[in-house]
């Protein structure tokens, strides 16, 4: 398996640093609003990164934070008349629901930065002693200057860092390059004692506190957004390998940008959508499919075009499953004679394939065409008179490809005659009711699962696709 690693930019051969477990951070979001679609790229994409690694063996350990105080969070808790507290709560329940909707799976850990406190004081109690952080009016900073590989990860230079860097009103540091691990407590900010007066933490450093509090000094897998790159995973390298002098992370990894119809998405553009914007006319598993059709590390163009597509390019795999479903109900049970062991020994190469993309770098885009390969394969091969092994065998192997990138959640096995007819009459009685969303609703569901419903002048028929 190569993975490409920010920190090199290039692929490498993934070795985990002990044996065969695998350790991964990434960066969850800061829980002040619902998240955006930019965001589910993100998790989605380490969601099956973590599926896959599993699938092949790997013992996965998998951590993802919460960000729940910073400079935003005051704020809108402070409009909202809440407590920071309160805000946090709330939007990490509204995660959970978004998260559990797209099928991303819990991490093993999702640490909050305000529960680790302790952990951040004793951590720059340690810079400071080391030389690598000082005070300065009850605030506390990271001199960046006096870590040797300060700029590695980003590919910048002192002097191109310090071009672009600038001091914010208020700040005392004394390099403008410098940043924040504490900052002294302001009028209408939450705060907790330490060593440097009453104030709370800076934003870089909690990650490196809570990576190493759950997944020791030195993690296979540092993951996020490429805005993430530069400052913040910068300034993590800095004060982590300042604090144990050994690497943080051995491969860092970054999702492409996601852009709205060919701009950058931000709410003064009119163009910012919540996952929970999309869920309103999309099926959670559309995004999810929308997201891995591309490579992680390219960019994505959102738009209600490229979801239309992802959903149609969806509902041809559910058909698909169906029709397994239904042919394998139907078909002789006899052993497999040689063409179907060919047909057998093909999808297996099929296979195969789709574990080569996804040891490529987690090409989940060229393991997304080989499902299709698949299906192409069984349409061809197939047929009311094949074995039910071959059938039962290729649905088998979809559903665990597809499983591992997280599709076909939706899934249920196939429907009796009886229970369609009768969803049919339920059906005609909610559109007798002028129920008209009741009977769309039922509609839509009985075609996900693979039931064509036909409206005609001597009333319903339906059909299997």
């Amino acid at each position: 398996m190569r993975i490409y690693n920010t920190l090199t930019r290039r692929k490498e051969e993934f070795i985990p640093l002990n044996g065969n477990k695998v350790t991964i951070y990434t960066c969850g979001p800061t829980v002040y609003d619902f998240f955006h679609v930019g965001n589910a790229r993100v998790f989605i994409t380490f969601d099956v990164i973590r599926n896959y690694l599993k699938y092949k063996g790997y013992e996965v350990k998998f951590v993802q934070n919460f960000t729940d105080i910073d400079d935003k969070m005051i704020k809108r808790a402070n409009e909202e008349g809440v407590t920071v507290k309160e805000l946090g709560d709330r939007f990490i329940k509204e995660y959970f629901k978004d998260a559990d909707a797209l099928n991303i799976k819990r991490a093993d850990v999702h640490p909050r930065a305000t529960e680790h406190i302790e952990d951040i004081i004793e951590f720059i109690k340690v810079l400071i002693e080391k030389g690598y952080a000082y005070e300065v009016g009850g605030d506390v900073y990271f001199a960046a200057r006096k870590f040797p590989g300060y700029g590695k990860l980003s590919g910048q230079n002192l002097e191109e860092l310090e071009a672009g860097a600038r001091v914010e009103p208020g700040e005392k540091k004394k390099d403008p390059i410098d940043f924040a691990l504490w900052k002294a407590k302001k009028p209408g900010e939450p705060s907790w004692p330490s060593p440097w007066g009453e104030g709370r933490p800076g934003w870089h450093i909690e990650c490196s506190a809570m990576a190493m509090k759950h997944l020791g000094e030195t993690i296979d897998i540092h993951g996020g957004g490429p805005d993430l790159i530069f400052p913040h995973h910068e300034n993590e390298v800095a004060q982590s390998e300042a604090f144990t002098g050994k690497p943080f992370a051995r491969f860092f990894m970054h999702v492409g940008y996601l852009n709205i119809n060919n701009e950058k998405m931000s709410k003064s553009l009119g163009n910012f959508f919540t996952v929970r914007d999309i869920l309103k006319e999309y099926n959670p598993e559309v995004l999810r499919f929308l997201m891995l059709s591309s490579h992680y590390r390219s960019p994505i163009n959102f738009s209600r075009e490229l979801l239309d597509q992802s959903k149609s390019a969806l509902e041809r795999l559910y058909n698909a499953l169906y029709a397994m479903e239904h042919l394998e109900n139907a078909a002789p049970e006899r052993p497999l004679n040689g063409e179907e062991e060919e047909y057998l020994r093909r999808q297996l190469e099929n296979k195969n394939k789709f574990k080569d993309a996804m040891d490529d770098d987690f090409n989940t885009a060229g393991a997304i065409a080989v499902l299709f390969d698949m299906i192409r394969e069984f349409n061809v091969s197939l047929n009311e008179n094949s074995s039910r092994e071959a059938v039962k065998k290729t649905k088998e192997m979809v559903l665990e490809l597809g499983g591992v990138l997280g599709f076909f959640s939706k899934f249920e096995p196939v429907l009796l005659d009886e229970e369609i007819e009768q969803k049919i009459k339920e059906r005609e009685e909610a559109r007798k009711a002028k129920n008209y969303a009741l009977a769309d609703k039922i509609r839509d569901e009985l075609r996900a699962r693979g039931i064509i419903l036909e409206d005609t002048p001597a009333g319903v028929r339906w059909k299997r696709v």
